[in-house]
């Protein structure tokens, strides 16, 4: 079968590491000599013709390949990894029963709403914002108590300067890791929220004050460079002022660690709080 393969030492990256950005590979560690190794492949084997589990089973002999084992510290066999996006998300040693095998494979396996967030997750990654709340909306129409699409909702409405219906998704969120990456954005809310039910006029405001409030209006065009540009010079002239500290932050938890923007505007920061 084309998804049982052999891997090598000089296979497994290609095999292993990066095939498995594209579906779950699950490795086995045997060896000819080992009797539980003879139990355990049949079943895995079985588990891999199975239509509805879409993953790969790729075998490792031990003996051959004993730079593997130790990399990976397989002490005894068999000795089974399963690879998710290039990292050993899960594993287990020995043999197991097969019903037991296969719901350790089916948690690995993306569902559709797994795939359809990661899509969505994908436009907030290349900041095409209107799509991502289209999609997200759908999915939370589907699934209105996963908190990840909710959290990414919030994301999606944030970036074009929702901050008030935002704020309501985030503090929806009551647990579990997105509960700390909401407490993160609840600030970029408060903020974009709280500027837009004021109404008091310009002409009633301090210069800094115009300036604090101008960086909102330009999150909802889109432009954050020049938001957090405004800011920072908010900060220069006043570093406690509002939550001028605590909205940028909240704006680097939006767009990420590995955004441009957040690396340039969070040294930016530091040399002006610093």
């Amino acid at each position: 079968m084309e998804n049982i393969i052999d891997v090598t030492e000089e296979t497994f990256i290609e095999e292993v590491l990066e095939r498995s950005e594209e579906l779950p590979v699950i490795v086995d560690f045997w060896a000819p000599w080992c009797g539980p190794c003879r139990m355990l492949s049949p079943i895995l084997e079985r588990l891999a013709a199975d239509p509805s589990l879409n993953f790969i089973l790729a075998k490792v002999n031990v003996d051959n390949n004993p730079n593997l084992s130790m990399q990976y510290r397989v002490q005894s066999i068999p000795a089974v990894l399963a690879f998710v996006d290039g990292e050993v998300a899960d594993d287990f040693i020995g043999v197991q029963p097969e019903p037991k095998i296969r719901q350790f494979i089916q948690k690995l396996i993306p569902t559709e709403l797994d795939e359809a967030l990661n899509d969505a997750q994908s436009l907030l990654g290349t900041r095409h914002w209107v799509k991502a709340e289209q999609m997200l909306r759908d999915l939370q129409e589907e699934h209105p108590n996963r908190a990840d699409v909710v959290l990414n909702l919030a994301k999606a409405l944030l970036a074009q300067g929702e901050g008030c219906e935002a704020r309501d998704l985030l503090k929806a969120i009551k647990d579990g890791p997105e509960l700390v990456e909401a407490e993160k954005l609840l600030p970029l809310a408060n903020y974009l929220c709280l500027i837009a039910e004021d109404l008091t006029e310009d002409e009633d405001l301090s210069e800094l004050e115009i300036q604090y409030r101008q960086a909102a209006r330009l999150i909802s065009r889109g432009n954050l460079a020049a938001a957090m540009d405004g800011l920072l010079d908010v900060l220069r002239q006043d570093r406690r002022y509002g939550e001028a500290r605590q909205v940028m932050v909240a704006m680097f938890a939006l767009l990420g660690d590995d955004d441009d923007l957040t690396q340039t505007y969070r040294t930016e920061l530091a040399s002006v709080l610093f």
